[in-house]
């Protein structure tokens, strides 16, 4: 799991938890049900367009508004292996690692929509595989990695401690 591939989906900034899932469809924790509106009063076709280990690229303050799990859960649920943003709300981010959805952040980049990329999250590095640039970003701790592999934070817990 330290290295991803996939597709680039390209947004913006500010943007905020009610953007990812809309409040009105987070009574459920059904995932098919998020993973259905995820992104939709934004980008309404990116439920239908995203494939198994795409990744989601977005600008500054990614995830902020509301601190709803559910906005993790939603990207995670649709598909999306990573996102990577020049910033995160820090409760998204907590949330996302929490869920087992590896968040990472860059800074100023030229990917555009559809371009490969490969995200090394033990090494720090997003490759823009389209046109060769390779973007540096935080290493993660080691126990974070850890985390995601264990797929969040309860089964790593349940894995790792005395918490059965």
């Amino acid at each position: 799991m330290s290295v991803l591939r996939g597709v680039a989906h390209v947004y913006g900034d500010n943007i905020d938890t009610d953007r990812i899932i809309p409040g009105k469809y987070t009574k459920t924790l059904e995932m098919d049900h998020l993973a259905a509106h995820v992104l939709e009063d934004l980008d309404p076709e990116f439920s239908q367009r995203v494939q198994p280990g795409d990744i989601l690229v977005a600008g500054d303050n990614f995830g902020c508004g509301s601190s709803r799990e559910q906005a993790p859960l939603a990207l995670k649920a649709a598909g999306v292996s990573v996102v990577v943003a020049a910033y995160f709300a820090r409760i998204f981010y907590r949330n996302a690692i929490n869920i087992g959805l590896p968040v990472v952040e860059i800074g100023p980049h030229a990917i555009q929509p559809g371009d490969q990329l490969e995200v090394d999250l033990t090494a720090g590095v997003v490759r823009d595989l389209t046109d060769g640039r390779p973007y540096q970003t935080n290493k993660m701790p080691q126990v974070m990695v850890d985390i995601l592999q264990a797929g969040g934070l309860v089964n790593y817990l349940q894995e790792h401690g005395d918490y059965t």
